[in-house]
């Protein structure tokens, strides 16, 4: 979808929520910047700018409207193919990667010089990386300020900012008025506290019964269940403990996110870890785009509008499942990561969780247990993994846990390509062996067929590889078409 001016004035003057997300409209003449269904009467064309991004509106001098709440609109479609370290820089961003260190830093991660990376974002976002981070950080306070009840100072804790005279000063210079006046005008949730609901949109349709099944199927018992179409687990974040409870919002092309922690100033690493578990900066319209022109996967798209990837809340989780998947069912695969719950993970029977009883174990803890009650070679790889996920420091590489894993002996490329889309978010994985997504498509043709077949999937060969593992058999073959619910599906 080509974002120029033309099309962007008939996304303003229709309020077509297909371009929420992915443009932002600055008003000269009140200084405010929107989101394209911002309900507001019309400005003049002449008054009108388009920005890319919330942060190049931002950064050009405009306030965030607060009648359509930039701050709650769909994510920047992060990887829509113009720049794959730019797509990969915004998921170092979301999980903080600016709050600690520099932009020298984030470039030295990406494998770039921080000259070229900033061009790159002025380039396809329109803003800097520090201005993306910082209007990431006042967005997410903006949203505390107006749905929950926490004090300003643990807003601004909670949001990134060390000090709370910085966290006033910069709010109001981004909002033109101090958070105390919007926290007035905010519709507080009545929810108790330590505990948080937060809205996160997402672009229709939203495959969310699909999605569920996948993950249903994957679950750990005592740690994730999946039922009643909501999602539900436990959290550890830095030796706290908490839930996460997952479902459609009403009436909205959003998730309604029920957090329970006890220490706010790990929302915003909740929240993020949250958007890329379920996917929410996916443009299903397009990823439809390449994967449609194929007269395999065309039927399979209209049965499953906007699947999403099933993301996991840490990389250890699917790297244990990849393990165990590659010697045994799935049935079996998740009862045994049950039982390495229960004998390893952390109890956290105080939070009255019911069925969610333990955390999943950590990748230290793994790595010096002897797991006897595993069988002796996958108990041994399984030791390795763990230590290669906790070697990973936070300020490697993307790929560095890929690397590690690819060095291990017992660990197949399909496993790892399983951990690229779960762990990473990696669009262009393809989590499952090519002879397994060939019995699936039941192809005439053989797995080398298949993966030259699959090079015009790129960049979404995963996506077309969820198609194809959540369709069953056959499925690409039938002559009639049955489409299933969505969220948001016209």
């Amino acid at each position: 979808m080509e974002l120029d001016e033309q099309t962007c004035e008939q996304a303003r003057l229709n309020r077509d929520a297909r371009f929420d997300g992915r443009v932002f409209i600055g008003i000269t003449s009140t200084g405010i910047y929107c989101r394209p269904i911002c309900p507001a009467p019309h400005a003049k064309r002449v008054h009108v700018r388009f920005f890319p991004s919330a942060a190049a509106a931002s950064a050009a001098g405009f306030r965030p409207c607060l009648r359509c709440r930039p701050e709650v609109a769909p994510g920047t479609p992060a990887w829509n193919g113009t720049s794959t370290t730019v797509s990969r820089g915004l998921r170092l961003i979301a999980q903080g990667a600016l709050d600690e260190a520099g932009v020298e830093t984030l470039a030295t991660r990406l494998g770039v010089s921080s000259r070229h990376l900033s061009r790159l974002f002025r380039r396809h976002l329109g803003a800097l990386p520090t201005v993306v981070a910082q209007t990431r950080r006042l967005h997410f306070a903006k949203q505390l300020i107006s749905d929950t009840n926490l004090s300003m100072a643990a807003v601004a804790l909670a949001s990134g900012f060390r000090s709370i005279r910085r966290f006033n000063d910069v709010f109001r210079q981004f909002y033109g008025r101090p958070p105390s006046e919007l926290r007035r005008l905010g519709a507080r949730a009545g929810v108790a506290e330590g505990e948080y609901v937060f809205r996160l949109a997402f672009r229709p349709p939203y495959d969310w019964d699909t999605l569920l099944r996948f993950l249903a199927a994957r679950s750990v018992p005592g740690v994730e269940h999946v039922g009643d179409g909501v999602y539900r687990r436990t959290l550890a974040v830095q030796a706290h403990h908490g839930l996460l409870e997952v479902r459609p919002a009403p009436g909205e092309h959003a998730l309604r996110v029920h957090i329970r922690f006890p220490k706010p100033e790990y929302l915003l690493q909740i929240v993020a870890r949250v958007r890329v578990m379920f996917d929410l900066a996916a443009d299903p319209e397009v990823i439809a785009q390449t994967l449609g022109a194929d007269s395999m996967l065309a039927p399979l798209l209209a049965r499953h509008p906007g699947l999403r990837l099933p993301g996991a809340w840490d990389s250890l989780e699917p790297v244990v499942h990849a393990v165990l998947r590659q010697r045994l069912s799935l049935e079996e695969t998740q009862r045994l990561q049950a039982l390495l719950a229960e004998e390893c993970g952390e109890p956290i029977a105080a939070l009255g969780a019911g069925e969610l009883c333990r955390t999943f174990p950590s990748a230290p803890v793994l790595a010096d247990n002897r797991l006897d009650f595993l069988p002796r070679s996958t108990a041994g790889v399984i030791r390795c993994a763990a230590r290669a996920v906790a070697a990973v420091r936070s300020n490697a590489p993307p790929d560095d846990l890929l690397l590690r894993l690819r060095a291990l002996e017992g660990v197949g490329e399909a496993a790892i390509e399983y951990v690229a889309m779960r762990a990473l978010n990696h669009s262009d994985a393809l989590p499952a062996d090519l002879a397994e997504l060939h019995r699936t498509c039941d192809e005439t043709s053989g797995p080398r067929e298949l993966s030259l077949r699959a090079e015009a999937w790129k960049p979404w060969r995963a996506y077309a590889a969820m198609l194809l593992m959540c369709s069953g058999p056959a499925a690409a073959r039938r002559a009639s078409v049955s489409v299933q619910p969505s969220l948001g599906a016209p």
